[in-house]
């Protein structure tokens, strides 16, 4: 079975987070409450974000995070690249058959497939915001105007 990643998907939940809840400082608790993951793989998380200049943080005992600057300043591919998510597809890292010819041309072949696949796959990134998705997660929390709290009684 293959094995999937979800560094992308948990990295883009966080930034939708606190992007909700623009101009609201949040604890890693929190995010942790809304992704239902292990806090100490958000704060993994987090800390990449951090690192790429996505989110800002203030540490101590009232520790909390925010958005770096604004939901349509910041692509999908800016969060994509900050969560260190693999590759689209790989190249799988079986030893060559050399008395094969497919298997000796296989892996040179396949990375100008990998090449092109995730470089559609930025391109595409680049073209949508974290605002982007803000607005379609309100379309589907907010439906009549609520906030996230009084639609759903929870905060994340």
């Amino acid at each position: 079975m293959a094995v999937t990643s979800v560094q992308f998907a948990v990295a883009t939940h966080i930034m939708a987070v606190l992007g909700f809840h623009c101009g609201t400082e949040l604890t890693s608790a929190n995010l942790a409450t809304s992704v239902n993951a292990e806090p100490t793989f958000v704060r993994k998380s987090l800390s990449k974000l951090v690192k790429a200049g996505l989110v800002k943080t203030t540490r101590g005992k009232n520790g909390a995070c925010a958005l770096a600057r604004p939901p349509a300043e910041i692509t999908l591919r800016d969060i994509y690249l900050a969560s260190e998510a693999p590759t689209a597809i790989a190249v799988h890292s079986y030893p060559m058959e050399e008395t094969c010819a497919i298997s000796a041309n296989f892996k040179g072949c396949m990375a100008s497939i990998q090449c092109a696949v995730q470089s559609s796959l930025e391109q595409a990134l680049s073209t949508m915001t974290l605002a982007d998705v803000l607005a379609d997660l309100r379309a589907r929390v907010c439906p009549l105007g609520k906030s996230p709290m009084e639609a759903d009684g929870e905060d994340g």
